[in-house]
């Protein structure tokens, strides 16, 4: 698995300092000159000292602190070897020179001065140099202990405290007695983590099949157990649990100046690339799984929503059925109501005709003029009134 921002990732494991680069080109773009007196640190315990005087502003002193790169050597602060000084006098003599002795604290000072440079472009090309000046340390002292290295040595380097690695020269016997030697630069990987660790399987799996398809790339192998090169190493050096990467540096690896210094600085820098690469994949798969979870959500937030919403619509139907049913329901018990108040009244209607006799109806018939006389009724009340008289007269006798 690659990083998916892998531009970013190459800038920062640049072989050039950034902050550098930002200081040197506002002081040379500063309308008026300003004192200067600045440190900082950069990625693998690299420090810088920027300082520069208002009196003296086309004068400035810079100041670099490395780490050793062997166990065994003096510490930084006593400076480098000739042969690095050598080598840095020759890639700045047109604008740098050398401070010795230099800064206390420091392995080495340069007086830069781009005032013999009229043009922005050459200012710029050479600031860009100097953001090197790192590089171009360490790649010249790592060349230097390999130089001391012998024909089947190994070196153990320290570029980081906590995580050292060992250099290995060999020697390649090819077709008609040629030799050729080879350089092998082993990392004991170790991780705390049981989810680095497998992500570190895996990336070092795909970078030994990727790696080992080109013909002219250094050659790629990992493997569980250490290889034979560091036979003899103490046990502490060798305990790891992600395994031993190996790559097998041949001399057209390190040819020139430029490539040897970019091979070198890919060499120091690739366990914190590992460790850079396992972090970077993890906010990648948590960013993923965040956004699945998301989609997830999504998609039950729709479902409960949608069950509501047929639930709302099968109650808003049912109620309008509901709704329905009621006035033809009303209807019907009026219609009933009515025909049981048609049949009372039909009923009274049929007690308050007038009495037929069967014997006379073809009397009737044959005389349409005989009419049966009606009886008058007398009302309700006088016979009320009737009974009353009559039963206080009946009471007025019995007590007389």
């Amino acid at each position: 698995m690659l990083s998916a921002d892998g531009a970013s990732t190459m800038a920062f494991f640049s072989s050039g300092s950034r902050a550098l680069v930002e200081i040197l080109t506002r002081m040379q773009s500063a309308e008026r000159p300003m004192p200067v007196d600045h440190s900082f640190f950069e990625f693998g315990s690299i420090r810088y000292h920027v300082e520069a005087s208002a009196s003296d502003p086309e004068n400035v002193y810079l100041s670099i602190s490395t780490p050793s790169l062997s166990h065994e050597a003096a510490p930084s602060s006593t400076g480098l070897p000739e042969a690095t000084l050598q080598e840095t006098r020759k890639a700045y003599h047109k604008f740098a020179e050398v401070v010795e002795p230099p800064r206390e604290g420091y392995v080495l000072t340069l007086k830069l001065n781009f005032s013999g440079l009229a043009r922005p472009k050459d200012r710029v090309k050479a600031i860009n140099q100097v953001s090197l000046l790192q590089s171009v340390v360490l790649s010249s002292q790592l060349r230097d202990m390999l130089g001391s290295l012998g024909p089947f040595g190994t070196m153990k380097l320290v570029y980081s405290q906590r995580e050292p690695f060992f250099v290995s020269n060999t020697k390649i016997v090819f077709l008609h007695a040629l030799q050729a030697e080879k350089i092998h630069a082993i990392f004991p990987m170790r991780f705390r983590d049981d989810t680095d660790l497998a992500i570190a399987t895996s990336f070092f799996q795909e970078l030994q099949d990727l790696g080992n398809s080109f013909a002219r790339a250094p050659r790629c192998s990992w493997s569980p157990i250490p290889p034979p090169e560091l036979r003899g190493e103490h046990v502490d050096r060798l305990t790891t649990n992600g395994g031993f990467v190996s790559f097998g540096v041949l001399s057209r690896h390190v040819r020139g100046k430029k490539r040897a210094a970019k091979t070198a600085w890919i060499l120091l820098n690739f366990q914190a690339y590992v460790k850079y690469h396992i972090k970077c994949t993890r906010s990648h798969i948590q960013s993923r799984m965040r956004q699945r979870l998301e989609a997830l959500t999504e998609v039950i937030q729709d479902a409960s929503l949608r069950g509501n919403h047929d639930k709302t619509r099968s109650q808003a139907v049912l109620k309008k059925r509901r709704s329905k049913r009621r006035p033809i329901s009303f209807a019907k018990a009026n219609t009933k109501l009515q025909k049981g108040f048609r049949a009372i009244l039909n009923k009274v209607k049929r007690l308050r005709l007038r009495i037929r006799v069967k014997g006379l109806d073809r009397l009737w018939r044959q005389c349409r003029c005989f009419a049966v006389p009606r009886l008058p009724v007398p009302p309700r009340t006088k016979e009320k009134e009737h009974r009353y008289h009559k039963l206080a007269s009946v009471r007025s006798r019995e007590q007389g």
